[in-house]
Parts: structure tokens; C-alpha cells; sequence
């Protein structure tokens, strides 16, 4: 449930700038009878419509995801705090200049945010983040929670790099997709790499070592 509820934003983002990219008059009038307030000049146009709609509407699924938690009594992750935060700031400025640019470095900022987290904590707090997080899940040897620490860092860093690449080299629409199924598509490659190494140096069950 916490992970449809994660994807959530991002299925609707592309959900509805696919559904107004097929209609851009439509959307044009729509993004602006509702939120040409929003807007500087009042006025949206049919290039900028799909993009703007869809980032009023990854703010208010994000807005309810931290509601819906919050009502529910369940503990909010900083990262979400954080990307609540982005989204907000720079969507928002998406929507006053109309302009896609700050809502496509939303992600690559979010990442290198969270590279950042990955490097500083055992920096700061001599605590390595990922063994805070599985610690009491997993027992790994010491040099495997270095290592699988630098991954993230390293993966976060060039996902935000990539995010700017795809922004920059194609149009909206491919990035809109890369950024919906793309970037989970290679996180979930990633992770799997990270299981497969994990298993390689996972301590036994105390049945299994008996045996």
C-alpha cells in the first residue's frame, strides 16, 4: 500500500499531461479559467498547458499523500518532507512563468539531495544511512555498508544527471515518460543489483549455519 501511495504523484503527473497533451486547446482554456490566477500574465497557452496541469496535480497528490499520513497517525519520511518541499517551490514557479523548466529539474535536484544525505551522514554523525535504515533488517559486514553506501551516492548523482540529459535533449513528452517509467524502471534494475550483492555476503540464520 505505501508503495502505490509513493507512486502515486508520478502516475498521475503522467496520467494527466499525457490525457492534455492529446487536447491542448482544451487544456489551454482549462489551465486557464482555474488557474490563470496562478499565473503571470493570466493566461495559458496550449505548449505550456499539458505540463502545467500535470504539475498542479503532482503538488495536490503530493499535498494529500502528507495529509493522508499525517491523519492516519503514520510516520513521515524526511525525503518526502523534502520532495513535498521541491515540488511545492519549484512547481510552483512552473506554474507563475508557466515554463516547464523548473519542474524538470525538480527530480535531478531531489537526487542530488539525497546523494547528499548518503555522503554527509557518515561525515557529520560517523553513521553509515543505509545500515540506519536496514541495519535491523540485515547484518552485512562493515566494508559492504561502505560500499553499498557509495552506490547510492553514486546512482542519486548520475540520476540527476541523466534527468537533466533527457530534460535537455528531447522533448517534454519523452522526459515527461522517462521520468514516470524511466527512472523507475532503472531503480528497480538498481535495487536488484543491490539484493544480488547483498545475498553474497549475508551472515546465515543460526539454523542454517548449524547445518
Amino acid at each position: 500500500m505505501k508503495i502505490l501511495l509513493d507512486f502515486l504523484p508520478i502516475v498521475l503527473f503522467f496520467l494527466t499531461f499525457n490525457q492534455a497533451e492529446k487536447r491542448p486547446d482544451e487544456a489551454a482554456a482549462l489551465a486557464t479559467d482555474w488557474f490563470g490566477f496562478m499565473v503571470s500574465g493570466g493566461v495559458v497557452g496550449a505548449k505550456e498547458a499539458p505540463v502545467l496541469l500535470a504539475t498542479v496535480v503532482v503538488i495536490l497528490a503530493t499535498v494529500l499523500q502528507v495529509v493522508y499520513l499525517k491523519l492516519r497517525g503514520q510516520k513521515i519520511d524526511t525525503m518526502l518532507w523534502v520532495s513535498l518541499g521541491l515540488v511545492t517551490v519549484m512547481g510552483g514557479a512552473t506554474i507563475y512563468f508557466h515554463s516547464e523548466t523548473f519542474i524538470k529539474w525538480k527530480p535531478s535536484v531531489l537526487y542530488w539531495v539525497m546523494a547528499a544525505a548518503f555522503w554527509l551522514s557518515p561525515i557529520l554523525s560517523g553513521r553509515n544511512l543505509l545500515k540506519m535504515m536496514m541495519g535491523e533488517q540485515v547484518e552485512l559486514p562493515g566494508f559492504v555498508w561502505r560500499n553499498l553506501n557509495l552506490a547510492w551516492i553514486g546512482f542519486f548523482s548520475l540520476m540527476g544527471v541523466l534527468n537533466l540529459w533527457i530534460a535537455y535533449s528531447y522533448d517534454t513528452s519523452t522526459w515527461v515518460t522517462f521520468k514516470s517509467f524511466g527512472g523507475m524502471g532503472l531503480m528497480l534494475v538498481f535495487m536488484i543489483a543491490q539484493g544480488i550483492y547483498m545475498s553474497r555476503h549475508m551472515k546465515p540464520a543460526e539454523g542454517d549455519e548449524s547445518r
